[in-house]
């Protein structure tokens, strides 16, 4: 069948490039190599003291260690080379969110991820271009904060090549040698660089690292690939009506 053929030619081009390192994966000859780290550090710079609190008490229920000041200036004195993130609130008395954001920029590739009540796109550019990464608007839930800090610090340790922290999101990821990969989404690492796969790619990649002692035929690829594809596809509801096909 011309499905069968193109998904067959597909499979085995990437098996030709992937061969090496999957060859790593089966044989079991790459470790892993998680050593516990620090927690990562998170700087809160936010006059406000009650969202201040808020914020300190979230992360460190999750085990963040957290930095606070109440204003640019203070903030500017409490960033470090270890920090990991700064939450930075835009409308602060004296140096503004957007003045600190430019002078943290002078000296560090830090995420920042802005809090502020102005909600506008305009707003949300003029954060971006002062160096800002993510713009979270008040009032906020602590659930989609904690996300956002999650994401941002995620794609910092793939920047800046830290190791995943001990028992902070391992389960969201497969590792084999230099290769990373996101369990939920087609997100595949190799050395730090992020590889675009098609679907079908990455669906092979996750069996084979997901297993990495079992042989797998081509029939037993196909089949296991091909039914997670249908799986997680979603059909649009108005195909679902009798005669949409007609």
């Amino acid at each position: 069948m011309e499905g069968f053929e193109e998904w067959d030619e597909n499979a085995e081009k990437f098996a030709e490039e992937a061969g090496p390192k999957l060859l790593k994966i089966r044989s079991g000859t790459a470790k892993k190599d998680r050593k516990p780290m620090e927690k990562e550090q998170i700087l809160i710079i936010e006059d406000d003291p009650d969202i201040r609190e808020g914020v300190r008490i979230l992360l460190e229920s999750e085990n963040y260690e957290v930095r606070e000041a109440p204003d640019g200036a203070k903030g500017l004195a409490a960033l470090e080379e270890s920090t990991d993130l700064v939450i930075l609130d835009v409308m602060m008395p004296g140096m503004s969110g957007l003045c600190t954001c430019r002078e943290i920029r002078k000296r560090s590739y830090v995420p920042v991820l802005f809090l502020t009540a102005k909600a506008q796109e305009s707003d949300k550019l003029i954060g971006l271009m002062a160096g800002g990464d993510d713009y979270l608007a008040k009032p906020f839930s602590y659930t989609e904060l904690l996300a956002r800090v999650k994401a941002l610090l995620r794609r910092y340790r793939v920047y800046s090549g830290k190791k995943i922290l001990e028992g902070d999101g391992q389960e969201e990821y497969l590792e084999a040698g230099d290769i990373r990969l996101h369990k939920e989404y087609n997100q595949v690492y190799v050395s730090g660089t992020e590889r675009d796969l098609t679907e079908t790619e990455y669906g092979i990649l996750k069996l084979l690292m997901s297993h990495p002692r079992k042989v797998f035929s081509a029939r037993n690829l196909y089949e296991s690939i091909w039914r997670s594809l249908i799986s997680t596809t979603v059909i649009p509801p108005s195909l679902c009506i009798s005669g949409s096909f007609a």
